[in-house]
C-alpha cells in the first residue's frame, strides 16, 4: 500500500528572516506540494532546552549515580520521558525522512540542535547495544542535511583551512544518521550565504527546491514504528 512520505524538518536558527529560515520554508513548501506530510521542529521558537539532565525523565533508574544512557534506556522501557522529549521522539519515530536545516557555527550545528540529538535520540529510541550502523534500528529512514556556511567553497577544499565539507559534517552524516542505520543522502550546502547577493541566494533556493523535488515522495508500504 502506497502512502506519502513523512518528513521531519529540524530547524535551528534564532532569526525568522534568516537565509536558513528561507531554506526551511522552501523545504516545507516543496515537500508539501509533492504530497508529503511535513512536521517542523523549530527549536528556537519552541525554546527547546539543549541541556540534558535528570529532568529528562519521570522515573529514576539509579537515584545515587546519574548515568544518562542508563536513564534513557530505563525511560524507554517504562515510557517515562519528560513530555517535551516524548513529543519530539514521536515525531522522529513517525518520520520517514529527517531534514536538518541549520547554519554552520564553529564547525558544527548550533548547540540547540546538538542538544536535540543528545536528548531526543535516546538509547532504546535511536539505537541500542548491537544495533548500530549496518544493524541500526532505522534502516527505513533517510537523513538529509541542509547547511548554510559563512565560508566560500574554496575554504572547504582538502588543501584549504577548513578541509572538505564531508569531513566537517562527519559527526552528523556518519555518527548520527549512519549510526542509526539510516540512509544518508548527500548534503545540500549553501556556501558563503552571508556574503553573496540576493540573486545568488535565490539561485541556491531554486537548487534546493529542485533537490527536494527529485526525492521520492511516497513509500512502498506502511511501516510500523
Amino acid at each position: 500500500m502506497m502512502r506519502p512520505f513523512k518528513t521531519l524538518i529540524l530547524y535551528a536558527h534564532p532569526e525568522p528572516t534568516s537565509f536558513s529560515a528561507a531554506l526551511m520554508r522552501t523545504a516545507v513548501g516543496v515537500l508539501t506540494e509533492h504530497g508529503e506530510e511535513v512536521a517542523v521542529s523549530d527549536l528556537y521558537a519552541q525554546n527547546f532546552d539543549a541541556v540534558a539532565g535528570r529532568n529528562d525523565f519521570e522515573t529514576t533508574a539509579d537515584a545515587h549515580r546519574f548515568h544518562y544512557q542508563t536513564e534513557q534506556l530505563y525511560a524507554t522501557q517504562h515510557h517515562s520521558f519528560a513530555a517535551d522529549l516524548a513529543q519530539e521522539q514521536q515525531k522522529f519515530l513517525d518520520a520517514d525522512r529527517i531534514v536538518m536545516v541549520f547554519p554552520l557555527w564553529w564547525g558544527g550545528p548550533p548547540a540547540i540542535l546538538k542538544g536535540w540529538i543528545d536528548r531526543v535520540l535516546a538509547c532504546g529510541i535511536a539505537y541500542t547495544d548491537g544495533a548500530r550502523f549496518t544493524t541500526g534500528l532505522h534502516p527505513a529512514k533517510q537523513g538529509l542535511l541542509c547547511v548554510s556556511t559563512g565560508g566560500t567553497p574554496e575554504r572547504f577544499r582538502e588543501e584549504d583551512v577548513y578541509g572538505p565539507i564531508e569531513k566537517v559534517l562527519w559527526p552528523l552524516q556518519h555518527l548520527t544518521f549512519d549510526y542509526m542505520g539510516m540512509s544518508t543522502l548527500p548534503p545540500f550546502i549553501a556556501y558563503a550565504a552571508p556574503r553573496i547577493s540576493a540573486e545568488q541566494r535565490a539561485v541556491y533556493l531554486q537548487q534546493w527546491s529542485q533537490r527536494l523535488a527529485d526525492l521520492p515522495h511516497r513509500c512502498d508500504s506502511i511501516r510500523a514504528v
